[in-house]
């Protein structure tokens, strides 16, 4: 990438991964931009669902398991155990996925969310 087409895509479009890009080259900063720092989101947000044997029951994001499994129990729901689905996320990513996942097994079971899932977002 030449010094004239940082920020922009290949075909001449503008792109911001181009313009990140070009900030962590050293070769590429100019003295304005070499103490810029790219904001990213913190990845504090887990993903989780809770089952009662082999049937998911609840499908959602939290950044305290712990609390929010104490929670879950106070507030009687019915589960044997919840299971953190991989790493933290971000806010944002952990809200996308739950609402695809409770779609998904919507779409597993003849429309129905799981027992505990209130609505199709997760909110």
């Amino acid at each position: 990438m030449t010094a004239e087409n940082v920020g922009k895509h290949p075909y001449g479009r503008p792109n911001r991964m181009c313009q990140l890009k070009a900030l962590d080259k050293p070769s590429q900063r100019t003295p304005e931009k070499a103490g810029q720092q790219v904001l990213m989101a913190k990845k504090d947000t887990y993903k989780y669902e809770l089952h009662d044997g082999h049937r998911t029951v609840y499908v959602g994001t939290t950044n305290d398991p712990e609390r929010r499994e104490a929670e879950h129990r106070a507030d009687g729901k019915e589960f044997t155990k919840m299971t953190i689905i991989g790493g933290p996320s971000t806010s944002y990513g952990a809200g996308k996925w739950e609402e695809e996942r409770i779609n998904t097994y919507k779409r597993n079971h003849s429309g129905d969310r799981p027992k505990y899932n209130q609505n199709d977002s997760g909110k």
